[in-house]
């Protein structure tokens, strides 16, 4: 869904402001975090629901990732699982945007005839990779606490930001 599109304006937008701000009054700021939570997740699956099990694994392999390194920042365990963590995302990411190229030019270059695999990109892989992985940074070296699961969902899926690129 684009920012720009009829759904977005007239009908996602309206509803995640009206359910953020009726939530916030009722059941308080928590629960609204939580709203905003679930109306990110809507706006990423909407694009291409399969993915969306993408995001939450990566969220939750981070997530705990974070939360050992946190728990070991200052010990080589801490370090060790920080440069785990970065290799995994780098590998998720590598696969999805590299493998076809990889057998691609492997083809070319040995006349192999390996079937090349047409992955479509998922949204903003690049984005909630690369924001993970400043996150498990921030935690080796101490910058960033431990932080409760509801506000690091938010941080890794709110939809203003999801899709705005690799760089913030």
């Amino acid at each position: 869904m684009l920012f720009s599109s009829p759904q977005f304006v007239f009908a996602f937008l309206p509803l995640t402001l009206a359910g953020y701000f009726a939530i916030a009054r009722i059941a308080g700021a928590r629960a609204s975090l939580g709203w905003l939570v679930l109306a990110s997740l809507f706006f990423y699956g909407y694009w291409r629901l399969e993915y969306l099990p993408l995001l939450i694994g990566s969220i939750l392999v981070n997530y705990a990732l974070s939360v050992a390194i946190h728990a070991r920042e200052r010990h080589r365990t801490g370090f060790a699982l920080l440069i785990a963590g970065i290799g995994a995302n780098l590998a998720l990411l590598g696969y999805f945007k590299y493998y076809g190229f990889f057998i691609e030019t492997v083809n070319a270059a040995t006349g192999a005839q390996m079937t090349v695999p047409h992955l479509l990109l998922p949204l903003a892989i690049s984005f909630f990779t690369f924001q993970q992985i400043a996150f498990l940074a921030d935690a080796a070296s101490g910058a960033a606490s431990d932080p409760d699961p509801l506000s690091y969902l938010l941080f890794v899926t709110f939809f203003p930001q999801l899709i705005a690129g690799p760089i913030v």
